[in-house]
């Protein structure tokens, strides 16, 4: 009778594994797929470009702390030398549009300086001290936004933005990040000897956020020796950017200079291209001293042009393009272990293929881009919601 009454609770037992999928060798359940198909299956970052500069004028303190009370995971400072050696926020050397330096100051103070080849005439940062930079006000750049808060702000330097990170970040409960881009790096050289303005930089980031991988901290450039300077100087995570001028009709990349090349490699004779960075080869090349690539979306996706008017203002343009899915950047860019951010998003202008901005941003994200950069922070928050 006990012989029986086992096999019977063996036979019962065989039945339960049986339709519960199999016995020992698949009794654990398989892992749930990843919600998101970025490197680390984590979210996709929502970067606050030049802060919410949608909304105010960028590189703003208001800027950044609207950016930070929409969500943004990072606010973006680009960064350039006062002639004092400040770093201060603005996303180029020349202060002509982003500030009323022209009202404020004498065309005399004006000057010609070459940038990344381009020789150019403007009011330089660099040709003004900091006590001079402050008198000055931040201005909207692009057309077709609101003036209204023009003459309202300061231009601020890298250790204010820091600081209201790092306080905005400790009254919303949450970290919120720093992506400082160095700007114009040979520029800069030329004017302060090499290396001065990286090491400047570390000199700020080692003894707030210390010289580690883990800090809410990434530095990004366009060119590439000083990245690699860095890398022997930081552990502090680095960006590869990738540029172009233009998207050809046939959905290649127009590259013309400059921003055919990094300027770097300019300078040293050095022929490889942008996009020549982003082949397998090139990649593993960025791999030795970047952690992530920050290509401009269109390296991206596949875009044919159909005829189609998609953004609905009675015109073909390379904005109507169809998107027709991954160029496969992103993949390999992932299987050599470099996160992938790109830019940029703006709700004020259309993307190639995309009326509507957060069906645009949610399109990156299902490819599995890291982050994107926009100019309004809320709309990529709303996208990332909406996966």
């Amino acid at each position: 009778m006990r012989i029986r009454i086992r096999i019977l609770v063996a036979a019962a037992t065989l039945s339960l594994l049986q339709a519960c999928g199999g016995g020992d060798d698949d009794a654990t359940p398989a892992p749930a797929a990843a919600p998101y198909k970025t490197l680390s299956g984590a979210a996709p970052l929502v970067i606050g470009h030049r802060g919410a500069s949608g909304e105010l004028p960028e590189h703003t303190l208001a800027a950044y702390e609207r950016a930070i009370a929409r969500g943004a995971d990072f606010i973006e400072p680009d960064l350039v030398l006062t002639k004092d050696g400040v770093m201060i926020a603005r996303h180029e050397p020349m202060l002509d549009d982003t500030t009323d330096v022209a009202t404020q100051f004498d065309a005399s103070r004006k000057t010609t300086k070459l940038v990344d080849g381009v020789s150019t005439t403007a009011y330089f940062a660099s040709d003004f001290t900091l006590a001079e930079i402050r008198t000055l006000r931040a201005k909207q750049a692009r057309a077709g936004r609101s003036t209204a808060f023009d003459g309202l702000y300061e231009i601020p330097t890298l250790a204010e933005v820091i600081n209201l990170a790092q306080t905005e970040g400790a009254k919303a409960g949450r970290s919120v990040g720093i992506y400082p881009e160095i700007k114009h790096s040979t520029f800069h050289k030329g004017l302060f000897g090499a290396n001065v303005f990286e090491d400047k930089l570390l000199a700020t980031l080692h003894p707030i956020y210390g010289n580690s991988a883990s800090a809410p901290v990434f530095i990004q450039s366009f060119e590439v020796s000083n990245l690699q300077y860095l890398r022997t100087k930081t552990k502090i995570r680095l960006v590869q950017l990738i540029d172009a001028d233009d998207v050809k009709d046939d959905g290649s990349m127009s590259l013309v200079a400059p921003y055919r090349q990094p300027y770097d490699f300019v300078v040293s004779g050095d022929t490889r291209q942008f996009s020549d960075l982003l082949t397998s080869s090139g990649l593993d090349f960025v791999k030795t001293y970047a952690d992530a690539i920050g290509p401009w979306k269109p390296y991206l996706v596949k875009t044919v042009n159909d005829q189609v008017d998609r953004n609905g203002d009675g015109r073909i343009t390379i904005n109507d393009r169809r998107v027709d899915g991954s160029t496969g950047v992103i993949e390999m860019a992932h299987a050599k272990g470099l996160m992938v951010h790109t830019w940029t998003f703006r709700d004020d202008a259309s993307g190639y293929g995309f009326a509507d901005p957060k069906a645009e941003m949610q399109y990156y994200m299902k490819l599995g881009v890291d982050g994107v950069f926009t100019d309004f922070p809320a709309t990529g928050v709303v996208a990332l919601k909406g996966l």
